[in-house]
């Protein structure tokens, strides 16, 4: 690392709940863990998202931390679910289940959800809520 930088981490878990492994992941290493995985450089992901190579680089190295949407623009680049940057593959192999793949469309619903519910009181989101499991149980009949 360089003189005065830091490494940005993420933590995957709550304050209080007691982590046996590393509770922290770099997005960036999981990003260029798979980026080389798919044979492609920085400049082939900045022609696909616009994103310049530098930015890539600055994630990458652990210097800045991309946002929700700009995840989901990486992941489209390289043809793999936004999810698959934040699975646990070690649990995944030892209790073989996989994680949903979720679409671009998906993400990006969620991602509005997730700015417009924040300003509703917890009256409303409840009633939100309600709402939205009355349409998926009408969605399964």
């Amino acid at each position: 690392m360089q003189k005065g930088s830091t490494l940005i981490t993420i933590r995957l878990a709550p304050p209080d709940t007691e982590l046996k492994e590393n509770p922290y992941m770099n997005i960036g290493e999981t990003i260029r863990s798979y980026r080389l995985q798919k044979g492609m450089s920085q400049g082939d992901i900045e022609k696909r998202t616009g994103l310049l190579r530098c930015y890539l680089s600055r994630v990458e190295n652990g210097h800045t931390i991309p946002s929700l949407d700009t995840l989901a623009k990486i992941a489209s680049a390289m043809d793999i679910a936004l999810a698959q940057f934040f699975a646990d593959h070690s649990a995944e192999a030892s209790n073989g289940k996989n994680l949903p793949q979720w679409s671009e469309d998906e993400v990006r619903f969620l991602t509005q959800f997730r700015r417009y519910s924040s300003n509703l009181n917890d009256s409303d989101r409840k009633l939100v809520l309600a709402m939205v499991k009355k349409l998926a149980a009408g969605a399964g009949r």
